[in-house]
């Protein structure tokens, strides 16, 4: 049976750890964040992890 290709698309989004965990980067922090609050706009600085079901299903593609 052949080797399973990686899918590019969630390649290209999401991040595979070492430890197994599977991080992003969360939208919409680049621009148009005048109306926005300053706590909204921190809290997209940081990564987003995925939810265990996800990640699970997920990793298999990556």
């Amino acid at each position: 049976m052949p080797k399973q290709k990686t899918h590019q698309a969630t390649a290209k989004v999401i991040k595979k750890h070492k430890s197994g965990l599977l991080t992003y980067k969360k939208s919409g922090g680049n621009h148009q964040t005048a109306k926005d609050s300053s706590k909204q706009i921190r809290q997209r600085r940081n990564k987003g992890q995925l939810a265990k079901g996800i990640a699970d299903r997920l990793k298999k593609v990556i």
